[in-house]
């Protein structure tokens, strides 16, 4: 499978996903997973993503949700090489997103679509924010001049709309943050009754719209747990799992034809 414009079966999708390593073997090491587990589990804001979970869980029980909702190695004894995520809970992810973007489109809910991870992901939002629109689903508009600076990943720079998504772009740059931030600028420069109703998003565009209480799905890497313990704990409707920069970002179009045809969009 290789077009937006083809729709694969769920068994020809579990392929390309193994193929092109989104899931199975992922590049994401055992190491930086566990070295994020453990941070998360300390407090680091960095790998909170706006979200409030550490002091409810142990590095140890960080593990365990990822290897049940991920698909992670479960074995604490693994520490170096290389991780898993399991490819059916990938595609079990995507199919509940689906059911989420589905009713979105059939209410006509408020929608704001975001990513901190542009060099990977732009092209799945930028589809998504399409075709919500297409469905008669007002795009929230990002105010204008809004500024972040001293973020919890330090990243800074201007909250911008590009295609329809929410991105942080720095020196005319699209830039890599995992920073709530941004989602919260928004949101403090919108009036309440103008809030999204749905985010779609990732990283701390997730989190941190999940914290506000807004409805929010979104996709996650298997080295950042928080979106995954927002959705053990009910702050964060789906968390679908995959890796989030595979070397082509082509290879995200199946399984974003796949959603946006299982969402009926």
């Amino acid at each position: 499978m290789s077009t937006a414009s083809t729709v694969p079966s769920r068994a020809e999708l579990i392929d390309h996903l193994v193929r092109t390593r989104i899931a199975g073997d992922v590049a994401t090491t055992r190491d930086h997973n566990l070295h994020n587990y453990r941070e998360l589990a300390a407090g680091n804001p960095r790998y909170l993503l706006g979200l409030d979970v550490n002091e409810r869980w142990t590095k140890e029980q960080v593990l365990e949700l990822m290897a049940t909702r991920v698909g992670v190695n479960p074995d604490p004894g693994h520490t170096t090489g290389a991780d898993t995520i399991d490819v059916e809970l990938v595609v079990d992810g995507l199919d509940r997103m689906a059911t989420v973007l589905r009713k979105a489109a059939d209410t006509r809910r408020r929608v704001l679509v975001a990513t901190g991870h542009p060099g990977g992901l732009l092209d799945v939002h930028r589809a998504l924010s399409a075709a919500l629109v297409a469905a008669g689903c007002p795009l929230v508009s990002v105010p204008e001049g809004l500024w972040v600076t001293d973020t919890s990943d330090e990243s800074s720079g201007r909250v911008q709309q590009f295609c329809g998504v929410a991105v942080l772009e720095r020196g005319a740059t699209l830039w890599h943050t995992h920073a709530p931030e941004p989602m919260w600028a928004i949101l403090d420069a919108l009036p309440a009754d103008g809030w999204p109703e749905l985010v779609v998003a990732d990283h701390g565009w997730a989190g941190g719209a999940g914290y506000r209480g807004i409805d929010t799905v979104g996709f996650a890497d298997s080295n950042d747990p928080a979106l995954f313990l927002g959705e053990a704990e009910g702050t964060l409707q789906v968390a679908v799992p995959m890796d989030d920069h595979v070397a082509d970002s082509r290879h995200y179009e199946p399984m974003t034809a796949y959603l946006l045809a299982a969402a009926g969009l």
